[in-house]
């Protein structure tokens, strides 16, 4: 159940509502990082991908630290969300994710179908901040709006977007290409309604999920991308939403068909390995003021201290055993 908490401000964009608590279960809390603190994130953070390029395991059988800086920094992991302050190991974990895409690495593989797309904007409902990302969920009671070919053997239906981003431009995304991260990084979550009645099940499951990953950098600014910005202000606090009609997520993707593709785990708990990702491999341009908009908003609920929501993801995690396939031949990195 919802329980409303106000009237929203008049603003611009497809959206209607107004502040409303959401009855789910909110995860969040943070801070920002430190100006003392950005030296050592950028050095652990170098190490960190270097280190997930191979398998960072503990001692224990089955179990497997995280990479960022070897999880040797308390002070930098305390920096961190508490959405991933812990646990430092998941038992049994083999397919997790983020990780670093090595270009050269990849492997071509020409049987890779090319991903077809298909959004009906009315299937968009809300916009949700729930407590580390906004979320905008989609209608997904039919395949109105879904994803397939690709790596895909079913269809996939769209259950929600969010970003993932830094504090500052110099970090944010969750995967990095050749080391290198991105200021923002887009998630769009697909399930594979074929096999699965309902989404919370298609969760659990190893081939549950299809998640579509877009980097966002500097750049010019995007008009698609100006419509959610627009709306931001009144999902400011953690566990309000607001109505969001008519949007078309297609304007968020880059032109380019090119993508790597490998088998993973959802970045926020459970961090259950259910998703086959795809990681486009062109960014889309947004400048500096959409950024700055994601974050203007705050981890926090209404009358708790002000946290502002930045650097929401999650550190990256070894390759170990897998491989990352793309669909396009391997050249110079850009």
């Amino acid at each position: 159940m919802r329980s409303r908490r106000g009237q929203a401000q008049p603003a611009h964009g497809p959206w209607r509502g107004g502040r409303a608590g959401r009855g789910r279960a909110g995860l969040g809390g943070g801070s920002a990082i430190s100006a003392a603190m950005l030296p050592l994130l950028r050095r652990a953070w170098a190490a960190a991908v270097t280190s997930s390029s191979s398998s960072s395991c503990s001692s224990r059988p089955g179990s497997r630290r995280c990479s960022l800086g070897a999880c040797c920094s308390y002070r930098l992991r305390d920096a961190l969300h508490p959405l991933w302050q812990s646990p430092l190991t998941i038992p049994g974990g083999t397919r997790q994710s983020p990780i670093n895409i090595q270009w050269r690495d990849s492997v071509y593989d020409p049987f890779l179908k090319p991903l077809k797309i298909s959004y009906d904007p009315t299937t968009c409902l809300h916009i949700w901040n729930n407590g580390y990302s906004f979320l905008v969920e989609f209608d997904d009671s039919a395949d109105r709006s879904i994803i397939v070919g690709g790596p895909l053997e079913n269809q996939y239906r769209l259950k929600q977007f969010h970003f993932h981003w830094g504090a500052v431009n110099d970090w944010g995304s969750e995967h990095t290409v050749d080391c290198k991260f991105y200021p923002a990084e887009l998630h769009l979550v697909h399930w594979n309604a074929v096999e699965y009645p309902s989404f919370e099940e298609a969760v659990m499951e190893g081939n549950g999920l299809a998640v579509i990953g877009v980097f966002l950098k500097l750049g010019a600014r995007h008009e698609g991308l100006q419509t959610l910005v627009d709306a931001l202000p009144a999902v400011r606090h953690k566990d309000t939403v607001i109505e969001f009609d008519v949007f078309d997520p297609s304007c968020l993707l880059p032109s380019c068909p090119d993508y790597w593709t490998y088998a993973g785990s959802l970045t926020t708990p459970p961090l259950t390995e259910s998703v086959t990702w795809i990681i486009k491999k062109k960014p889309i341009e947004v400048d500096e003021d959409q950024l700055e908009a994601f974050r203007t908003l705050l981890f926090s609920s209404h009358g708790e201290e002000e946290r502002r929501m930045v650097d929401n993801f999650r550190p990256l995690q070894p390759l170990m055993d897998r491989t990352v396939r793309s669909s396009f031949r391997p050249q110079l990195s850009p």
